[in-house]
């Protein structure tokens, strides 16, 4: 082997390795919660994120509150399909649950959706912050929608990656609520 392609080896290899290491430096962090994030029996993890209205909203807003957590998005068809019943379910359980979505899309779109279904509970939204959210939430699928549940002592009693269902929210409710 001649010196001009074993000195090209070593220079591809010492370029490789310095730029693995490198990409290894640059990760961002794990949520705090660890890899996985919150699961059940946790305590629910913080967030802060915008809302609809430019104010700031916070997880220690709803303190002593039993919140039905839901990230989902416009572009969404399972997440669109089960917005009427979480305001269903807001409506019917004002009072005992605050129900509470997280939008990972613009605020032009949501904005728009949310009027036309007439959307009275919470939203907030956000991008790459609902995701590390999310993760901390328990869902590191990154899959939408998803849907947590948190009693009043803010413990995450239930955990539902996909559309949920009228037949399978009622039965976790009553027990929680």
């Amino acid at each position: 082997m001649s010196r001009t392609i074993l000195l090209f080896v070593v220079v591809a290899i010492v370029g490789l390795s310095a730029g693995a290491g490198l990409a290894l430096l640059s990760r961002p962090e794990p949520p705090p919660t660890g890899v996985n994030g919150a699961g059940l029996g946790d305590p629910r993890p913080p967030f802060r994120h915008g809302s609809l209205n430019g104010g700031w909203v916070a997880t220690e807003d709803f303190d002593g509150q039993a919140m039905l957590v839901n990230f989902w998005a416009t572009w969404c068809a399972p997440c669109r399909r089960e917005m009427p019943l979480l305001q269903d379910v807001s409506q019917q359980r004002d009072g005992e649950l605050v129900v509470i979505g997280i939008a990972i899309d613009d605020p032009g779109p949501v904005r728009d959706f949310v009027e036309e279904l007439g959307i009275s509970y919470p939203i907030l939204i956000g991008a790459a912050d609902v995701l590390t959210t999310q993760r901390a939430w328990g869902n590191s699928a990154g899959a939408l929608p998803y849907t947590v549940l948190v009693d009043r002592d803010g413990i995450i009693r239930w955990q539902h990656l996909g559309e949920v269902t009228a037949d399978e929210l009622a039965p976790i409710l009553e027990e929680w609520l």
